[in-house]
């Protein structure tokens, strides 16, 4: 292992870690670290300071000292580079051996190798989904299954391009530290990525490129550019090289979109309407201001309702009007063995699609294989052999602040049966999280910690604001919580008492009086 002044890694290092814990790779962490670290910690404390404002009965809107830069009609973004040009259909999962392969050969035009929402940050996953990524590339990647079936890459011209999401800026990484100091776990997964695979592919005519999820605003964005141009130039990279497509899936970044891309316009990918955590983060914006931001049960919210179809809508205008590629959401269902509900499902993921489609994205969001022939089809239905739709401008479109902030607006009623489906799901994922498994499947969808974020943030808003159930009348209180909490725990399968660590962590963050802004967070702390 190499060693590099001033860090310090403190966890047990798995087998082969040498080849992503490289000395090129660490100086880039600590030199990261240093020219960047403390204006993080700024921003994350200016995030804090805007919640509080919020709950002193503030809002959002655009952002008036930046005017001028949604004013100026003559800048555009990077042209798409290799590899980013045709993304109709995009995979999404975390980096296990199994899903490194099947997502790479399942026909997506893009796979989003995750390792934030899908992803649990155990070290050993940290390290191991660094080394598949290096092993998919170098091609020595195989994966046999218990049952002996064995799996393995297609040719390089029919794999998926690889886009690695790191961890967002709030999370850390406690298992490396540069002068004493815990570093960011979204330097980390950027730099161990950027200083390994991501130069190899760069030999393979690629590049390395990213989603930079749960960002606020454009100086987050702004920080992200300046690492950008310190690693390309600490590795000898061309300025330009790196590229990155931001996730708007936080409600102030719904208010900043031009400026975001405008400040990696050098580097800019597009923008992903991230649907899961920006409902997550209305709540979270609004928690404390009762009826006027209270969303009904989870399901109800559909991307047609007003303050979100405001949202879709803006979002592929500013995009095309920057010559960005804007990418659509996420269809969570995995196929069933069951005929019935698959053509129920198939039926409304082909619905949401067509609307994608039609409201000018340039590709979407599928979770599992076989998914992405029925996105291709509706997006090749529309698109024919044309790579994208940027140049469909959305000049009709005029999205106020009001119609991004238009909540109540939202059909829909809260009911007992979504509170039980907010806590059966909560407590299931996390047990799944805190076992190491980031991503699982419940009720044929599948859910990450994006949609356990909303299911705990519905029931703390609930809780706080005296609501009653449509269905039943009763109010939701700490006693009805923990009633429905039992029996939901009972139904599962297997002993309660497996479930007590999800539980215990749930309700910490379902009911406390204070709210914890990720779940992750304490979750993270109880892990090794």
């Amino acid at each position: 292992m190499s060693v590099v002044s001033g860090v310090e890694i403190t966890g047990d290092l798995p087998d082969r870690a040498e080849r992503v814990l490289t000395a090129a790779a660490l100086e880039l962490i600590a030199n990261l670290h240093r020219q960047l670290g403390a204006r993080r910690l700024e921003l994350l404390a200016a995030r804090a300071d805007r919640v509080r404002a919020l709950e002193a009965g503030g809002t959002l809107d655009f952002l008036p000292e930046t005017a001028h830069i949604r004013a100026d009609e003559s800048w555009r973004v990077a042209p798409p580079a290799p590899g980013l040009l045709d993304r109709r259909v995009e995979i999404t999962g975390p980096t296990d051996q199994k899903m490194t392969i099947n997502a790479l050969n399942s026909g997506a035009k893009v796979w989003l190798a995750d390792q934030e929402d899908a992803n649990t940050p155990h070290w050993a996953s940290v390290i191991g989904g660094q080394l598949n990524l290096l092993d998919a590339i170098e091609r020595t990647i195989d994966y046999t299954a218990e049952t002996g079936k064995s799996y393995a890459l297609k040719p390089d011209d029919e794999l998926a391009t690889i886009v690695v999401r790191p961890r967002g800026w709030h999370l850390p990484e406690k298992h490396i530290t540069v002068d004493g100091e815990i570093v960011s776990g979204s330097l980390v997964d950027f730099a161990l990525y950027l200083a390994t695979a991501g130069l190899r592919q760069i030999d393979k005519g690629l590049g390395p490129y990213f989603y930079l999820p749960k960002m606020e605003s454009h100086l987050e964005a702004r920080l992200w550019n300046d690492a950008f141009v310190i690693a390309q130039d600490a590795l000898g990279i061309p300025q330009g090289t790196i590229r990155a497509t931001v996730l708007i899936e936080t409600y102030p970044a719904a208010f900043e979109m031009e400026e975001i891309l405008y400040e990696l316009r050098e580097h800019s990918a597009g923008l992903n309407a991230g649907r899961w955590d920006y409902m997550f983060s209305v709540i979270k914006s609004f928690r404390t201001r009762g009826a006027e931001f209270l969303l009904p049960d989870r399901n109800s919210v559909t991307m047609t309702v007003p303050f979100m179809q405001a949202y879709s809508e803006l979002l592929v205008q500013t995009c095309h009007r920057r010559g960005a590629h804007a990418i659509g959401g996420m269809a969570a269902f995995i196929p069933s063995r069951d005929p019935e509900v698959n053509e129920a499902a198939f039926e409304k993921v082909r619905a949401d699609k067509a609307r994608e489609v039609n409201q000018g994205f340039d590709g979407s969001w599928v979770a599992h294989p076989g998914m992405v022939e029925l996105c291709a089809e509706v997006f090749t239905g529309v698109l024919g052999d044309a790579p994208h739709q940027i140049e469909v401008t959305r000049d009709d479109v005029d999205v106020s602040a009001a119609d991004l902030l238009n909540v109540s607006a939202t059909p829909g009623d809260v009911t007992e049966q979504g509170l039980r489906s907010n806590i059966s799901v909560g407590i299931q994922y996390l047990q799944s999280w805190l076992a190491g498994v980031g991503a699982v499947a419940i009720n044929d969808l599948m859910e990450d910690a994006a949609t356990a974020e909303i299911s705990r943030s519905q029931v703390w808003q609930w809780l706080h604001n005296d609501i009653t159930l449509a269905d039943t009348g009763e109010r939701v209180t700490r006693d009805l919580i923990d009633r429905l909490v039992t029996e939901e725990v009972a139904a599962l399968d297997g002993d309660p008492d497996d479930y007590a660590e999800a539980r215990r962590t749930f309700l910490d963050v379902a009911v406390a009086d204070d709210y914890a802004d990720f779940l992750t967070l304490p979750a993270y702390e109880r892990m090794p």
